[in-house]
């Protein structure tokens, strides 16, 4: 529909679901060991890759909920590094991990898709952003996440062919 200001906000939705897709697709018929495995030390596994999305995403929906609570919250950076809980994740199996989340993942995109147009538009006070709302967020997790997937697929595509 032309006009349609909410069609923005469901393709971004489209958007995360595809992605998750493909870290299903791209971690697929791997063991743990492969999964696990860093083939640069310096350098995240897939499974660690894995986590590091779904961390963003608890990070991200804790975000958007503050949002949609309060009016303009302040969102305080996330930083990677050192962060106990993405820790934590990184030492599940990943016969658990990935399907969980997966699972969290379409939870998420089930809440955004019962967000109103107006819900899209509430604001936090983001240190580094200065128009910072639920649809910037969203699709700032988007292009972070390819990013992230772009690195899954190139580090899969040593361990053997890429399932479709």
């Amino acid at each position: 529909m032309h006009g349609d200001k909410h069609e923005a906000h469901r393709r971004l939705v489209a958007r995360l679901r595809q992605q998750a897709d493909d870290v299903r697709r791209l971690t697929s018929g791997l063991d743990q060991e492969r999964l696990a495995k860093r083939l640069n030390p310096e350098k995240w596994s897939l499974l660690e890759l894995v986590c590091h999305l779904w961390r963003v995403q608890q990070v991200f929906e804790g975000r958007i909920e503050a949002m949609l609570a309060q009016d303009n919250p302040a969102i305080a950076r996330y930083d990677p590094e050192g962060d106990a809980e993405f820790e934590q994740l990184a030492k599940r199996p990943a016969v658990e991990s990935i399907p969980a989340f997966l699972e969290a993942r379409a939870q998420f995109a089930e809440r955004l898709d019962r967000l109103s147009p107006a819900d899209w538009h509430r604001a936090g006070n983001h240190p580094e952003f200065p128009h910072y709302d639920v649809h910037f967020q969203v699709e700032y997790m988007v292009h972070h996440e390819a990013h992230h997937i772009y690195q899954m697929y190139q580090r899969r595509s040593p361990l053997g062919k890429l399932p479709h």
